[in-house]
């Protein structure tokens, strides 16, 4: 998806633990495998410009989930097209005859031919994804005529149920059609999946089709997401998702055709996926932080433009009759705590309440990341109507997390961290109920980023903010009466 090149030409820092790449523009994650130690994290990058424009294929590899070497790039334009999203799978069984443990990155050719705009294509990988070659038969997947939107495959081996095949999910205008192959090359239709569920106000993009435990139980369900250009709760593109079961063929989702679940409340938050081949059966995930309704327009650093959100790991939990999605940051995280600041059972009846962070201003400038673990009592003797916490620059801007005890809500309100782009001051909302009397929040901080995790996951909030450059003081409040602190801690987070 093009949008307009305006730019907003103000300085922002990079962020301290979210990938970025070292210059030009970025958005979708693709291809995400891990092998030989290595999780790799492709993306879609476009490196002579800090805006959208030809697609390439970027790559970087960790061994950790948080330092990142970035490579050269893996997959450029071609007199195909341009390199549009995808997915990467190890070829164990060398069912394509490309070599045994061959990484093959199945993505959409963008062809720009009238009567079949996008279509599917493959290369491979010998080298542990250092080198690739495109296979001369491309593409092996092409559109119904005149279908302009047919892309971002997601694949996977499955024997689910039938014989042994590998499944494609794929995004065709505002439906995901499931194909099976035996060998990468040669695909048929099984289903289709759309017509009736989630929210149709954007294309659909980018689907992720995953199984995940549900917590304390044996059981598990599969979990399909996706991406929509427009109509999410905080305006603009989100990730919807759904509950139900896969046979290999077709997905059947648990839920009637009018409920729909969104992955995420805030705006930053777009096309989200999973790794294949995680190493201890480990769900993890990371997504684009950004929205395709002002992506071109947030502040660059003359160089560089977009971010990656932090990892996470996904489960399931029952909600009374429903099954909802669990994301929660990956607990490699915890490694990188550095100095703490701990509070206990504060009473928190004023405006504001200052937080002295556990790090120096010189530290703030090298380390500026931020783990704060809150959790506050809502109990009957609870006066305060909203309370929570404020995050403000240094030139007074802010950002305000609050939660309306009446209304049941968290909100964020960032009208004045945003450079003036269109949209940004909007304040987010989401439905959040007490759990045992209390509203637990952790919330991640780095230079141009929130990420909040209620309620241990079940309800996640990303947004960016453009605090000038980042993040130089906290503070709790209350409104017309007291809140409960239970518990508060903050820990610096920094690469080591």
């Amino acid at each position: 998806m093009q949008l307009p090149d305006h730019n907003i030409h103000t300085s922002v820092a990079r962020p301290s633990m979210h990938f970025t790449p070292a210059s030009g523009w970025i958005n979708d994650p693709n291809g995400l495998i891990f092998y030989a130690g290595e999780y790799h994290l492709f993306y879609q990058h476009h490196p002579a410009a800090t805006v959208w424009g030809p697609m390439h294929w970027g790559h970087a590899v960790s061994r950790d989930l948080v330092h990142w070497e970035e490579l050269p790039i893996a997959l450029a334009p071609d007199d195909i097209g341009a390199i549009f999203s995808g997915s990467a799978v190890l070829d164990r069984n060398n069912t394509a005859g490309f070599g045994a443990d061959a990484m093959v990155a199945i993505f959409t050719h963008d062809t720009n031919k009238p009567d079949q705009k996008q279509a599917q294509s493959l290369a491979y990988s010998l080298d542990r994804g250092r080198t690739w070659t495109k296979y001369s038969g491309n593409p092996v997947l092409l559109p119904p005529v005149g279908q302009k939107n047919f892309r971002d495959p997601k694949v996977f081996w499955s024997d689910n149920g039938q014989q042994a095949h590998w499944v494609m999910a794929l995004a065709v205008a505002t439906e995901i059609w499931f194909y099976r192959s035996a060998n990468l090359k040669e695909w048929t239709m099984c289903s289709r999946f759309g017509a009736d569920f989630g929210s149709h106000s954007g294309v659909w993009e980018c689907p992720e089709l995953i199984q995940l435990a549900l917590e304390g139980t044996d059981e598990r369900h599969w979990v399909l997401i996706v991406s929509v250009g427009n109509g999410a709760p905080a305006g603009g593109s989100g990730v919807q998702y759904f509950v139900g079961q896969f046979d290999g063929a077709t997905f059947t989702p648990h839920e009637a055709p009018s409920q729909t679940r969104w992955a995420d409340y805030g705006a930053d938050f777009y096309a989200p996926q999973a790794w294949n081949d995680a190493p201890d059966g480990r769900k993890l995930w990371l997504a684009w932080m950004n929205n395709w309704s002002y992506g071109n327009q947030i502040p660059d650093s003359g160089g560089w433009r977009g971010a990656m959100t932090m990892m996470r790991e996904l489960s399931l939990r029952r909600d009374g009759q429903a099954l909802v999605l669990i994301q929660r940051p990956v607990r490699e995280l915890a490694g990188f705590h550095g100095q703490h600041q701990h509070w206990t059972m504060r009473q928190i009846d004023k405006a504001e309440i200052p937080i002295d962070l556990p790090l120096s201003s010189a530290q703030a400038e090298t380390a500026p990341c931020q783990s704060i673990h809150v959790v506050f009592r809502v109990a009957a003797s609870t006066t305060a109507q909203r309370f929570g916490l404020l995050l403000r620059g240094p030139s007074g801007e802010s950002v305000e997390i609050g939660y309306n005890i009446a209304l049941s809500r968290l909100s964020v309100n960032r009208r004045t961290a945003g450079s003036g782009l269109s949209g940004f001051a909007n304040p987010h909302h989401a439905a959040l109920s007490p759990r045992d009397d209390k509203i637990a929040l952790q919330i991640l901080i780095d230079r141009t980023s929130i990420e909040i995790f209620a309620d241990d996951g079940q309800l996640v909030m990303t947004e960016q903010v453009f605090l000038n450059p980042m993040v130089k003081s906290l503070a709790l409040f209350a409104e017309d009466g007291f809140v409960e602190v239970e518990s508060l801690d903050c820990f610096q987070l920094g690469l080591h």
